[in-house]
């Protein structure tokens, strides 16, 4: 089975993690730290603090923006659950607004109508790894007196109006699960341009800790003293991880580069195909490209699903708007309430696209895909 997504490892990986394995520190150290500020200079110079997963990254990033009980947040449906779960389980409600008709990305004006005197965040998504609309999102968010978060699961590398994604919005989330751009095996981090939400983050990722003097609120303690002032949880990413993502990192632009090959071939070579809409580009942005995700028309979607599948090609739908999931009806949410994500998702398939996909495989992706609609 041609899978729709994989990693990409080499030797120069695999020694940086044994490197660390024969060393002293195999989580808290120095790899930590040399990663974090790796992922800084490629988020455009915002402070990066480093957890255990994209999931983690989102919970920490609502952590420290100090959301909680009466709380809304203001995201779309077209995105993994984690990016509203997080929240929700933070005790905020997780307000549902509707996405672009083309792009799958939060629409500006659904944001704006969605967003109310108890907004605290506006959740944007980088889907497929094309950046959202962030001047028209900063504005709707500076209106509300809400931050701005950018759940960038897909887009680390992108470039908005030649901003990189990381240094656009108050908290940038990434994640490194094996199918994204890059890899720390299960990882992910939080992102900062905003005084004092990385700290905040930093600590919530590291138990709620507070280990400097000055801030002690119990005196006269030895050197081994260390408090908790609010809760927080293990999410620290080890140093065995951060080994390998600073060599993924490093070959990120590569594997960027060979994404936008990949989709000017799929461009290419399925721009005449009926039945079939591609996914667009907006002027002033380089998308990361995580997905490929095209709009099967006709209410065909799920018989090419299944087909292309038989045939071993391993496509996937990205997303079940996330309102659908049971744990979200139980709550009261129905369908309907986004009208366009709903439609996006009936219609979207995700080709397989991944760095080490060849020419060879990609040809027999697009065959199959045209034999089925011809």
């Amino acid at each position: 089975m041609l899978p729709y997504g994989r990693q990409s490892i080499s030797d120069d990986e695999i020694a940086a993690v044994a490197e660390v394995l024969r060393g002293d520190w195999l989580t808290t150290g120095p790899a930590v730290r040399q990663f974090e500020a790796d992922l800084a200079t490629t988020a455009g110079g915002a402070e990066c603090v480093t957890v255990t997963s994209g999931t983690a990254a989102l919970h920490t990033a609502y952590a420290a923006a100090g959301i909680g009980p009466g709380d809304e947040v203001v995201t779309s449906p077209m995105t993994f659950v984690a990016t509203a779960s997080t929240a929700a389980m933070l005790g905020a409600t997780v307000v549902f607004a509707d996405v672009e008709a083309d792009t799958g990305l939060l629409d500006p004006q659904a944001a704006k109508a969605a967003c109310t005197e108890r907004t605290r965040v506006v959740a944007a998504i980088d889907y497929a790894g094309h950046p959202a609309d962030y001047d028209a999102l900063r504005t709707v968010a500076d209106s509300a007196g809400a931050l701005l978060l950018d759940d960038a699961a897909h887009s680390i590398g992108a470039t908005y109006h030649g901003k990189p994604i990381g240094s656009i919005a108050d908290l940038t989330t990434f994640s490194f699960f094996p199918t994204k751009n890059m890899t720390t095996a299960e990882g992910g981090a939080v992102a900062s341009v905003r005084p004092g939400l990385a700290e905040r983050a930093a600590r919530f990722r590291n138990i709620g800790l507070v280990r400097e003097p000055h801030r002690f609120r119990i005196a006269d303690q030895g050197r081994w003293h260390q408090e908790v002032h609010e809760f927080g949880l293990n999410y620290r990413l080890p140093d065995v991880l951060c080994a390998l993502g600073i060599v993924q990192l490093r070959r990120l632009a590569g594997f960027l580069a060979r994404r936008r090959e990949l989709v000017a071939r799929y461009r290419t070579l399925l721009s005449d195909v009926d039945g079939l809409l591609l996914p667009p580009q907006r002027p002033g942005v380089e998308p990361a490209w995580h997905l490929f995700p095209v709009r099967i028309l006709g209410g065909r979607r799920r018989d090419v699903y299944e087909r292309m599948r038989a045939a071993g090609i391993g496509v996937q739908v990205n997303y079940v708007p996330v309102y659908w999931h049971p744990v979200f009806t139980d709550l009261g949410y129905k369908r309907g309430l986004c009208p366009v994500a709903e439609e996006y998702y009936e219609q979207e398939l995700s080709l397989p696209m991944f760095p080490d996909l060849t020419d060879d495989d990609q040809d027999r992706v697009v065959d199959v895909l045209r034999s089925l609609l011809g």
